[in-house]
This record gives structure tokens, C-alpha cells and sequence, in this order.
């Protein structure tokens, strides 16, 4: 009898195994098909998303290339702005030069007469032409504060950009192409030519 039992347990776990093993397979068969169902839904899920993310990085492309585009423009107005600036600047210079220029160039008779009156005055014999020898002084300060300095002649090499010649004589004791003499003088704004001094030339 005991061996009967033993033989009866050993076949009730037996069947036991069988069944859950049975049984296991059963619960693995109904589950793959539930993975693969949710397999498929994340891949189409992960699309989606892929999808989403293209279209978010395509909106944001076209959205970079008009801040470039406004960004570009905005620089081209800048540097348009910056020349137009600099030329207006270059431009008032030379309007103010060239009006300055005119206005020494009307002053410069008056200096010439100056010079011409005291020419024949000696110093200190009329208070009169003293003070029309002071005012002539403050004169030539004043053009002088301004940039207007008159160019040498006398003993300097002729130079056509400076001096105008309009007489010629031969002395040998002057150098060649020496102004010897000046007639009238000339005088500079700056660095540009106002008058060209009247000169004798020699050799």
C-alpha cells in the first residue's frame, strides 16, 4: 500500500509539472501576440514622434533662415548708413574748405594794401600808420590762427606748385632756378594753394 501511494504522489506531480508547464506556454503564446501589438504600437509611436520632430525642426529652419534674412538686412542698412555718414562728413569738409578758401581769397587784396600803405610809411614816424601797422600785425595773426601762412619765395628754389614766374634773368651769383625776386606775395589755407607768389626768376 505505502508503495502505491508513492506511486500515486509521484504521477499527481508529475501531471502536476505537465500542467504547469502546459499552462506556461499557454500564458507565453497569449502574451507574444499582446507584445507584438505593443511593439508595433511604439514603433508606430516612435514614428509619429520622428514625424512630429522633422516637422518641429523644418518650422524651425524657415523660422532661422528669416531671422538671417532680417538679421542680413538689417546689417546692409547699417553699413549703407555708416558710408552715407561718412560721406556727408567728407562732403560738410570740404564745403567748409571751400568756402574758407573763397573768403581768404577776398581778404588778400586787403593785406596787399596794408603791406603797400606801410611800405612807404617809416615806423614810428605817425602814430597813425603805427596803429594801421598794428592793425595789419593782428591782421596776419588772425590769418594765421586760421591756417592761412604765406608761402617763402625769396632765396627758395622755383617751384611751380608754390610760385608763379613771370619774369627771368640771369645773375651769376644766384644759384639755378633761384627766385630772386617776389611781386607779389603768395599765401596757403591748410595745405592747399590760395594764391601762387608772383616771382623773378634766375637762371
Amino acid at each position: 500500500m505505502a508503495e502505491n501511494k508513492e506511486k500515486m504522489e509521484e504521477f499527481s506531480t508529475e501531471e502536476a509539472v505537465k500542467e504547469a508547464v502546459e499552462n506556461a506556454e499557454e500564458m507565453t503564446e497569449e502574451a507574444a501576440p499582446e507584445t507584438e501589438a505593443e511593439n508595433a504600437e511604439s514603433k508606430v509611436e516612435e514614428k509619429d514622434s520622428k514625424k512630429g520632430l522633422k516637422k518641429k525642426e523644418k518650422k524651425k529652419d524657415k523660422r532661422d533662415e528669416q531671422i538671417e534674412q532680417l538679421n542680413d538686412k538689417v546689417m546692409r542698412q547699417m553699413a549703407e548708413f555708416e558710408n552715407f555718414r561718412r560721406r556727408t562728413e567728407i562732403e560738410k569738409s570740404q564745403m567748409f574748405a571751400t568756402g574758407a578758401k573763397s573768403i581768404v581769397e577776398k581778404i588778400l587784396p586787403v593785406v596787399d594794401n596794408f603791406e603797400r600803405g606801410l611800405a612807404t610809411v617809416e615806423e614810428g614816424a605817425d602814430p597813425f600808420a603805427d596803429g594801421m601797422l598794428m592793425i595789419y600785425k593782428q591782421l596776419l595773426t588772425t590769418l594765421d590762427e586760421v591756417g592761412v601762412k604765406p608761402i617763402e619765395a625769396v632765396g627758395q628754389e622755383f617751384n611751380p606748385d608754390f610760385h608763379n614766374a613771370v619774369m627771368h634773368v640771369e645773375d651769376e651769383e644766384v644759384g639755378e632756378n633761384i627766385v630772386v625776386e617776389e611781386f607779389q606775395k603768395g599765401y596757403m589755407y591748410n595745405d592747399t594753394v590760395v594764391r601762387h607768389s608772383m616771382v623773378k626768376v634766375a637762371n
